[in-house]
């Protein structure tokens, strides 16, 4: 057990360095330093649910970069959102949404949180995030890949 030890702190934290920044369109206002996220699932497939966990892993790593999920919307800086949004969850992605403090952001994760994606037109469906919430960010992709996620977490904490 000694010997391993004596191998973690000699090889020290294993990480790729982190990417350059790529100026995109959807420029958010940066909350600076860290943010808190409260993750909402509208009525999403959980495929994007599988690559937040992937972003938030030990691969990724989103939380050096300042961006780290909380289980409040009242201890929350911003909404990331995924799925349509389904009649059962309009009223409460509203509500979860007024619990953020300001200033306030919302995350559209997925192409069926920006156009409803593969659900359009679904009987239980009623639109997209931006037609319930005003959405800052948009993330593009079924699934976005965690880069992505990375991404445009980084462009909410200016890291």
């Amino acid at each position: 057990m000694a010997s391993l030890w004596r191998k973690i702190r000699k090889t020290g934290r294993v990480a790729e360095p982190a990417p350059e920044r790529e100026e995109k369109g959807n420029k958010a206002p940066e909350l600076g330093g860290s943010v808190q996220i409260r993750h909402v699932d509208a009525g999403s497939c959980n495929g994007c649910e599988v690559e937040i966990a992937s972003a938030f892993g030990p691969v990724y790593d989103a939380e050096r970069y300042g961006a780290r999920l909380v289980a409040s919307p009242r201890h929350a800086d911003a909404l990331v959102v995924t799925g349509p949004v389904t009649r059962n969850m309009r009223v409460a992605l509203r509500r979860t949404y007024e619990a953020v403090p300001e200033p306030r952001l919302v995350v559209a994760l997925g192409d069926c949180a920006r156009d409803c994606g593969v659900f359009a037109g679904a009987y239980g469906v009623t639109g997209a995030v931006a037609d319930v919430v005003p959405v800052d960010v948009e993330v593009p992709g079924c699934p976005p890949r965690p880069e992505a996620i990375v991404e445009a977490l980084r462009g909410l904490t200016g890291r």
